[in-house]
């Protein structure tokens, strides 16, 4: 006869294996489907980092040259991707409807690379429920509703600053923005991107999950604008 232990053991695994399948399953039922999200994540990316570490990887690809030529770029819209609570979507559409060129050259100012406003609507846009126009138009709104702290507009020098001290001059820069709903990521030296949260009306809002996917370094760097 099985030891009372070795029964107890087995009867837990089973109940954590069926309260697994059925957050699942909950999580499923509304998986990728257009639309179907919590809220969105503004992703603006640092630019002097990316085209610094496309130059050590010997990246020189037509995104790169887009982005890493001769204009100064600060920070950059990644993109405005859907999320759920926990986890998010992604090409909702399979295939997605194709992208109009003419709206892929109008965000070229905040998106400075075609590649990543086509692999944008193809991922991300296609979860969100709009159309390719009005998705695009959600970018626009939701940059437009977070300022950049002026001092990090055209820095000529390197800056090395930590991640909190980052969110804390976007907090003092956006009223109702608090650290809840700003996360900052890195690579293993530079700073990759500032993330923020937004409601799907665009409103700031937290966001326990990607704060906690957050840098976690002391200090990061921040290479200067080109042409600095």
């Amino acid at each position: 006869m099985p030891r009372l232990d070795t029964i107890s053991r087995f009867l837990i695994s089973v109940a954590f294996a069926l309260c697994g399948a059925t957050g699942a399953s909950a999580q499923d039922r509304r998986q990728n489907a257009p639309g179907e999200f919590d809220f969105y994540v503004l992703s603006l990316s640092w630019s002097p980092s990316f085209c610094e570490a496309a130059s050590e990887r010997g990246n020189n690809g037509r995104g790169t040259q887009a982005q890493c030529g001769g204009r100064p770029y600060s920070f950059v819209v990644h993109g405005l991707w859907p999320q759920y609570e926990r986890g998010f979507p992604e090409y909702c559409q399979r295939p997605s409807p194709r992208l109009a060129r003419n709206i892929m050259t109008s965000m070229l100012d905040l998106m400075p690379a075609p590649g990543l406003i086509y692999n944008e609507w193809d991922k991300h846009g296609t979860c969100s429920g709009l159309g390719e126009r009005a998705y695009f138009e959600a970018i626009r709104k939701a940059r437009a509703a977070v300022k950049i702290p002026e001092e990090f507009l055209q820095l000529t020098e390197p800056k090395t600053i930590a991640p909190d001290d980052l969110e804390t001059a976007f907090i003092k820069a956006n009223p109702g923005l608090s650290n809840s709903a700003i996360s900052v990521t890195c690579d293993s030296k530079r700073l990759s991107e500032v993330r923020i949260c937004l409601s799907k009306d665009l409103q700031f809002r937290s966001c326990e999950e990607i704060d906690r996917r957050a840098c976690r370094r002391d200090q990061v760097l921040m290479p200067p604008v080109r042409g600095g």
